[in-house]
């Protein structure tokens, strides 16, 4: 059985989600903790934690959801459940509670699953919601205009927005592809960051020849960054190895697994950042000035490297961005 609701503990959660970032005062603030609060603490059935999730306070009209998320979506009234019996037929994957001020509670039913972190984004977009998930993997996420809170049972993890990203590494005014990057971070943060993958991701905005580096690897097949089908072989392949991913400025893939080896001035002149992998790719940043890099820890945060210098990071020692 999941633990029974008091105001203190609840009180204590928003003080907490309002720390680590999250504006409770657009949305409807009682629904949304509560279901934080589910999503933390969920009824156990014979050793079973089941996954679960709802869609707090959707702002768009419920006849734009469809074609926004390219989902076919059944709609069912739950007017007639107690909350926590309508949750139950929640999975948080294709089935999920609305909980919208305007009306009683309801059920959506998606065609397909959709509870990837990238999904996430997707229906908060289409609904102008606040998205909670309890992943079966036991992640909590909380998913709408902060970006993404994910609770990996120690503490919340804050990825910025995208769009936040953007803001800060084309402040300078650099010709980078905004969309090339835009699709590189979604990468870092949605599929590989989420997903606890490492990795190192360097973005070259010229077809000249950069630094020396060691490739370690055949040269990888044409997958492109901004083609979601090449999504998924492409994580699939970071998983595996070590190095960097090179990427040209038309966002294809041109080199895999490569070995960056900052100068002899790069390695004086650049402090170390974090552990091995961000050092390696804020010396090379330096080295590249043609180069946005992009760094992923395994347990999730993300930094971007220009010249030398950090444009921007998730730091989960604060929990913001």
């Amino acid at each position: 059985m999941s633990m029974p609701e008091t105001p203190a503990r609840i009180r204590r959660l928003a003080e907490e989600l309002e720390e680590v970032g999250l504006d409770l005062s657009g949305v409807d603030r009682d629904a949304l903790i509560e279901e934080v609060d589910h999503a933390l603490r969920p009824p156990v059935h014979e050793r079973r934690i089941p996954s679960s999730g709802s869609i707090v306070h959707p702002t768009t009209e419920p006849a734009s959801w469809a074609a926004a998320t390219g989902l076919a979506i059944m709609r069912a009234s739950a007017e007639d459940q107690p909350l926590d019996a309508a949750r139950r037929f929640a999975d948080g994957l294709s089935s999920w509670l609305v909980r919208s001020p305007q009306g009683p509670i309801e059920w959506v039913v998606f065609d397909r699953p959709a509870g990837s972190e990238r999904d996430l984004g997707v229906i908060a977009r289409a609904t102008g919601a606040t998205i909670v998930q309890r992943h079966p993997a036991g992640i909590v996420r909380v998913v709408g205009e902060i970006g993404v809170l994910r609770w990996d049972g120690y503490g919340w993890h804050h990825e910025p927005p995208i769009d936040a990203w953007i803001d800060v590494v084309h402040s300078c005014g650099d010709p980078h592809d905004i969309a090339i990057t835009r699709a590189l971070l979604d990468f870092a943060v949605h599929d590989l960051g989420a997903n606890g993958i490492g990795a190192l991701l360097v973005y070259r905005d010229t077809e000249t020849t950069g630094p020396d580096v060691d490739q370690k690897l055949p040269v990888p097949p044409p997958i492109r960054i901004d083609r979601p089908t090449d999504l998924a072989p492409l994580r699939h392949a970071l998983a595996q190895i070590d190095g960097a991913a090179v990427f040209g400025p038309d966002g294809v893939l041109r080199q895999l697994g490569v070995h960056l080896m900052p100068s002899d001035e790069a390695a004086r002149t650049v402090d170390g950042f974090r552990g091995t992998r961000h050092t390696s790719g804020l010396r090379y940043s330096y080295d590249d000035p043609a180069a946005t890099v992009i760094t992923v820890s395994e347990d999730g945060p993300v930094a971007v490297f220009r010249r030398g210098s950090v444009l921007g990071r998730s730091d989960p020692a604060t929990g913001r961005g």
